[in-house]
């Protein structure tokens, strides 16, 4: 497989992410702790903007200012952000201790943390994708 449509594969899985991690927490989610709505605004938002504005590159002719290192640069930055603030929330799976700790609270989407491991690391691979891809030129 391509370097360019593997790329274009993993933007598609981060929006998936971006997406869904939204949907779950946007109800208090699962976990040991719950994730405050700043980190998770900020996840939604940087994915959000990554996502619009890493797809403009792609897209755009190297001529046009969407295709311009600078944009992708951008691009990168926001992807980056948005991997930084979902290993945060990742963090609400940490078991707590001491006497007040409380247990973890479930949801219907899975029964542990497997499937917000497998995302947010998912997407930790993806954009280190992205950011090789970008610095080696193959998007």
């Amino acid at each position: 497989m391509s370097t360019e449509v593997t790329v274009y594969v993993l933007t598609a899985l981060a929006a998936v992410v971006v997406v869904l991690t939204r949907l779950r927490l946007g109800r208090g989610g699962a976990g040991r702790a719950s994730v405050g709505s700043r980190l998770v605004a900020v996840h939604t938002i940087a994915g959000g903007v990554a996502l619009v504005t890493w797809v403009a590159f792609l897209v755009a002719p190297e001529d046009n200012p969407l295709g311009t290192s600078t944009f992708g640069i951008v691009s990168l930055a926001c992807w980056w952000v948005t991997v930084i603030a979902g290993l945060l929330i990742l963090l609400r799976w940490l078991p707590s201790r001491g006497r007040h700790a409380s247990e973890g609270s479930a949801d219907s989407w899975s029964d542990g943390p497997g499937l917000s491991i497998l995302a947010h690391v998912g997407m930790l691979v993806g954009v280190c994708v992205f950011t090789w891809a970008y610095l080696t030129s193959a998007v």
